[in-house]
């Protein structure tokens, strides 16, 4: 019998039971004669215990074994990201750019933008890892439009790239910055990283210099404008959104009670972020800022 067929040890011998009955039931010209109607039930529930022992054992199809080959590796990316393994996490996802996924792509241009913030690069290290993120962002909306993340990141990834530029253009940019944040949180609502990222945008806004509203009025008919009430409102969104998902925001509420006179508020923050576990280069900024307000307020 053909081996392309695997049959169970133990149900050989029924099997050829069924078979040598049927053969007893055969005439000369192929026709089945009807027999006894009385058959053992047995014989009627082996019937499809013989579809499974016949239903030959194939295996895997070439392209299925290829498509299982070529995953996108993206929960390993993500817990490398969250760990703060952003080198490993760029090194990982960069086997995989060329595929064009936008999956890939942007996340790409997070681990780049997070690796130019490590102490351990240099500073033109830094600028040409913020160079390649924003290009590469920059290509990836021009494909893809209705993407949350894409426009987070080039919200993001423009602000980091015209601050390179200088103080104008980064002022010239704030406008741009804010309309894709507002386009990210119009996608996804419940992001908390783009809500504080619009926290920050408010909170930068606020603390802007004297001499830097000076430049933005030059540039604007009608220059940005927020205030610390408007960021605490979206530092709270985000903490609300997802409890402790970063050292930053914990720093801004803490930093927002202080500017509006909330010290009890202030102080539950800033202890937070004070203790918050470092696993980046934000995480120990966070620690040590938050450590030296908190002294100034004992």
């Amino acid at each position: 019998m053909n081996n392309f067929y695997k049959l169970r040890p133990v149900s050989y011998k029924v099997f050829q039971r069924i078979i040598n009955y049927g053969k007893m039931n055969i005439t000369s010209n192929a026709k089945i004669i009807h027999q006894d109607i009385s058959l053992p039930n047995k014989i009627i529930m082996l019937s499809t215990t013989l579809s499974f022992m016949l239903w030959p054992i194939k295996s895997k199809d070439p392209a299925e074994k290829s498509a299982a080959q070529h995953v996108l590796p993206i929960d390993d990316a993500d817990k490398l990201f969250e760990n703060g393994h952003y080198e490993e996490c760029y090194k990982l996802l960069a086997e995989h750019q060329d595929k064009g996924n936008v999956e890939v792509q942007w996340r790409i241009c997070r681990a780049l933008y997070n690796m130019s913030k490590e102490s351990k690069y240099d500073k033109q290290y830094k600028n040409n890892l913020v160079c390649q993120a924003y290009d590469l962002i920059l290509k990836v909306l021009n494909d893809t439009q209705d993407h949350y993340a894409v426009h987070k990141w080039y919200a993001l990834l423009l602000d980091a790239k015209s601050s390179l530029d200088g103080i104008k253009e980064r002022i010239r940019q704030l406008e741009n910055v804010k309309r894709h944040m507002d386009m990210a949180v119009t996608l996804n609502p419940n992001d908390a990283t783009i809500l504080h990222m619009l926290g920050e945008w408010c909170y930068q806004i606020a603390e802007m210099p004297w001499h830097h509203r000076k430049i933005a009025e030059v540039l604007f008919a009608s220059p940005p404008y927020s205030t610390y009430e408007e960021a605490l409102e979206y530092f709270l969104k985000a903490e609300a959104v997802q409890p402790r998902f970063y050292s930053i925001n914990l720093l801004r509420l803490g930093n927002c009670y202080l500017k509006l006179k909330k010290e009890d508020q202030a102080k539950y923050y800033l202890q937070l972020a004070a203790s918050y576990p470092a696993k980046s280069n934000d995480d120990h900024k966070a620690n040590t800022e938050a450590a030296e307000l908190l002294k100034k307020l004992k």
